[in-house]
């Protein structure tokens, strides 16, 4: 039996944000932590990402980033959901649905050259994170003008992922092996060397008018 004295507890109701109980403040956010994870990346390659790794960036212990992270493949999904954010602003579809689609592919190629690992990570084991399901719902829109099955849409999608992911894996196996640069360090090195390995621009005929040709027989 309840006692009738006792101050009743009171609950959140729907939609209330419930108050934040007491304890420590995270010293590091999810972001924080994907983003030292992609700089180091970037320069060091996946053979030098290790939960390890990623905390001596961020100046703490290992065990700590588990509060965040469960493991080095749920990093890897954050670190990819988090470049893609760079593909963002979406261009827009509307009557001309070919050009958007082939923008997009070519900003995918962009972000392949940023961040190369990123090749062999979507290969591995493709990632649907937010922002990969936003760049996938917008590029359902961008096809909504086309009368084609939504299996066909998905397949034309799939595919134009495909050659965009072989452009990059053939730009990079093209360039030299080079040491890794500590940017830190020896910023100016680094920087051009980096220059060095960009690759030229992709010949507009081969890639671009690839993809025409994938996405017009996928979906004409």
């Amino acid at each position: 039996m309840s006692d009738p004295h006792r101050p009743r507890q009171r609950t959140a109701s729907a939609g209330e944000t419930p108050r934040r109980r007491r304890g420590p403040v995270p010293a590091h956010s999810r972001d924080d932590i994907a983003a030292a994870a992609i700089e180091l990346t970037d320069r060091e390659g996946l053979a030098g990402l290790s939960m390890r790794s990623v905390a001596a960036v961020l100046g703490t212990g290992a065990a700590s980033l588990y509060r965040y992270v469960a493991s080095r493949d749920e990093l890897l999904a954050l670190m990819t959901d988090h470049v893609m954010r760079e593909l963002r602003p979406y261009p827009a579809g509307h009557d001309q649905w070919l050009d958007a689609m082939v923008e997009m592919s070519r900003r995918q190629l962009q972000l392949y050259r940023r961040h190369s690992w990123l090749v062999d990570v979507t290969q591995q084991s493709p990632a649907f994170g937010p922002e990969a399901l936003a760049w996938l719902d917008h590029c359902l829109q961008v096809l909504e003008p086309v009368t084609a099955s939504g299996r066909a849409k998905f397949e034309a999608i799939a595919m134009a992922t495909g050659v965009t992911t072989l452009f990059a894996r053939s730009e990079l196996a093209s360039q030299p092996a080079l040491p890794p640069i500590d940017s830190h360090a020896y910023p100016h090195v680094a920087r051009a060397i980096s220059a060095d390995a960009t690759p030229a621009p992709t010949d507009r005929d081969l890639f671009e008018d690839a993809l025409r040709s994938l996405l017009r027989g996928l979906l004409s």
